[in-house]
């Protein structure tokens, strides 16, 4: 698979208790984009965080928060964004989408051993 030089990068924020269909939301966000024959998809869980409604998650010993903020990136052709874009929508509740152009400088799989 190959990228354009000229690619975008979506950010999908979301807490890490979300759910879609029993699942959680960004193992489903994640396989729908592997579905959707997209570039990659890294999930980040971040330590501390709030969102709109300003309910601060943190995963502070003597607070341990089962919703820490998650992160999904993705990197891939535009086109290739819009078509994940609808089923975003219609995954997620609350959250957080952004969307960038980026300039791709490397991008290769492991190659297998000759």
């Amino acid at each position: 698979m190959t990228l354009p030089a000229e690619a975008c990068l979506l950010r999908i924020f979301i807490g890490e208790n979300d759910r879609f269909h029993g699942r959680p939301l960004f193992e489903a966000l994640v396989l729908k984009a592997r579905e959707l024959h997209m570039a990659g998809a890294t999930v980040l869980r971040g330590p501390m965080g709030f969102g709109a409604n300003s309910h601060l998650h943190t995963a502070k010993i003597l607070r341990l928060s089962e919703d820490l903020p998650i992160v999904i990136e993705l990197v891939d052709s535009q086109e290739k964004i819009d078509t994940l874009l609808p089923h975003i929508t219609e995954m997620m509740r609350d959250g957080l989408v952004t969307l960038e152009k980026v300039k791709v400088l490397h991008y290769r799989g492991r190659q297998a051993p000759q």
